[in-house]
């Protein structure tokens, strides 16, 4: 039999948690879904010093704290790997890979995203040790070093002098002889004296002891070896979306991600979006917390409207 629920929330990151919070708070049924343990991200990361209430705390305590409040008015959570989602109309049919099948009023995706990776020697080794995928995040611990940044797209130029702000130089590796980036975040790239590009190489091994101590890299037109001594590594080879179970739902753009309004409605009626899996800018704990609550709201008003309509 499957189990019937005000609203389902798929994924247990801080979007996710605020969403259930906000939801089980104004007496709906809710459950979260997700294929780990709650937290998303937050649980990879050393410290978070951004999240405003906190200086510096762990990223696995904030998870717990997270938790701990989104499921104090009846939310529940429930392990599994969504395989897929039929909208039936007013209502949602959720399977997992746990044989389990759910029914929802509101489907709430918070799935996230992840980075994608360089798949070199020390990148899964040093990963919150040197290693990191976002300088807003983890640039301040590095103040006054020797930075590298991979890539050569808006993100890794625009992040890499972002960091200059911190470092004492910052080193762009580039597998091309020309940035991707916008022309206008490249000028500034080459104009910012902290910054210096090594063109046409690739990163083949991320080396240290306890941390980062340097780049191993392979110059693909000469063959040529070196290496380059830097206290941290920031990578920005894309980043991609979690949603492979949503394909059908006809909520996707064409690479994957999830367009919402500002209220985070999708394209279907009683499917929301929040935090990392929608199409937007800035990917942060607090920027999914804010759309973890306008999304609890609104699917509590859509519930109310299809209330409403049922009992006319």
């Amino acid at each position: 039999m499957a189990k019937e629920y005000d609203i389902i929330i798929i994924g247990a990151g801080p979007a996710g948690m605020t969403a259930a919070l906000y939801a089980s708070r104004a007496n709906m049924s809710v459950l979260m879904l997700d294929r780990g343990i709650y937290g998303g991200q937050m649980n990879n990361t050393a410290s978070i010093e951004n999240y405003p209430g906190f200086k510096s705390i762990l990223g696995p305590d904030l998870a717990k704290e997270m938790y701990d409040s989104s499921t104090q008015f009846g939310a529940e959570y429930s392990y599994g790997s969504v395989e897929s989602v039929v909208n039936d109309g007013d209502t949602k049919t959720i399977t997992t890979d746990m044989g389990d099948e759910f029914i929802t009023k509101v489907l709430i995706i918070g799935t996230g995203s992840e980075y994608k990776k360089l798949g070199v020697p020390g990148e899964e080794d040093f990963s919150g040790r040197g290693v990191s995928y976002c300088a807003v995040c983890d640039g301040a611990f590095f103040k006054g070093m020797h930075l590298v940044v991979i890539g050569g797209g808006d993100s890794a130029i625009e992040e890499g002098i972002y960091l200059t702000q911190l470092a004492s130089k910052v080193t762009v590796i580039h597998r091309r002889d020309q940035l991707r980036a916008q022309k206008i975040t490249q000028q500034r790239a080459f104009d910012n004296d902290k910054m210096e590009f090594v063109w046409n190489s690739n990163v083949t091994e991320i080396v240290g002891d306890d941390k980062v101590e340097g780049v191993k890299v392979n110059n693909n037109k000469t063959g040529e070896d070196s290496f380059i001594d830097a206290s941290g590594v920031f990578i920005y080879v894309g980043v991609q979306p979690m949603t492979a179970p949503f394909k059908g739902l006809g909520i996707l753009d064409e690479d994957g991600w999830i367009p919402t309004d500002e209220l985070m409605h999708t394209k279907v009626p009683g499917i929301f979006a929040v935090g990392d899996v929608r199409k937007k800018n800035l990917r942060q704990i607090a920027t999914a917390v804010g759309e973890g609550g306008t999304a609890a709201q609104q699917a509590f008003d859509y519930i109310q409207e299809i209330n409403s309509k049922q009992n006319v």
